[in-house]
């Protein structure tokens, strides 16, 4: 027995003599396991990662009372289609040069995407969405939308919209919404992205700057409230003229 004790002690007296150091067993660190996570209610192996341009983003929460603090119940209350990106993919290949773009958000940064982008799912309990880079049209920091914070990606402007307002000859304030023709489609310029990739690698910028004129195709911007404000999210190919 005392035999059998001898190289257990001498293994403790050298990792007692200096420079030798004996680290005891700790509690694992939480990337040496993996949790289970929940989609669609069943349990599936590791977290959900989206592959190519696809953006993990949790939808921000139905709103159930205006700012005025009327209560809405039913279809009244307001869907946001706006959230907080969980995890995004790699991004997209170029077909000819095989370039990979890069994702033009981060997760924990703030999207606002399309009314009909994306499709929903319930991951650990809560509503999810997956959309596409090209669907964001504004990205944020915060955890609130400003003009400050906003900004947009690839070669998309943000537009404050020109909202004219004519009379009547009977006195009826006509705004421009109302008119024949719908939305507006001239306005200020106030963000302006970086550009779109092209298939070398460089970025196209984008020959418009904050503070320009522009006038767009009608119909052809995506409407983003902020602050209280109206804009539209327009791409640098729809837009006609600068003044």
């Amino acid at each position: 027995m005392a035999k059998l004790l001898l190289p257990i002690a001498a293994a403790i007296v050298s990792l007692a003599a200096p420079g030798c150091a004996f680290v005891a067993p700790g509690p694992a660190r939480a990337n040496d396991v993996r949790l289970d996570a929940k989609l669609e209610g069943r349990e599936i192996e590791g977290a959900l990662t989206p592959t190519n341009n696809f953006v993990l983003v949790k939808v921000a929460e139905i709103e159930d009372e205006t700012e005025g603090g009327i209560l809405l119940t039913g279809s009244a209350k307001i869907k946001k289609t706006e959230g907080i990106v969980i995890s995004v993919g790699p991004g997209k290949t170029h077909q000819e040069s095989g370039l990979l773009f890069p994702m033009p958000v981060v997760a924990g940064e703030g999207v606002v995407y399309g009314k009909y982008d994306g499709t929903e799912v319930d991951y650990e309990g809560d509503r999810h969405t997956l959309i596409r880079d090209d669907d964001i049209l504004v990205k944020f920091s915060g955890d609130k939308l400003t003009l400050d914070s906003a900004d947009v990606v690839s070669d998309n402007v943000l537009v404050k919209v020109e909202e004219n307002e004519e009379e009547t000859a009977s006195g009826l304030v006509i705004a421009a919404t109302a008119k024949k023709g719908g939305k507006p489609s001239t306005g200020e310029v106030v963000k302006v992205g970086p550009g779109r990739m092209a298939s070398n690698g460089e970025i196209m910028t984008v020959d418009i700057g904050v503070g320009d004129m522009i006038k767009f195709r009608d119909f052809a911007g995506n409407e983003v409230s902020i602050e209280g404000g109206e804009f539209a999210v327009v791409k640098m190919t729809d837009i006609l003229a600068k003044f």
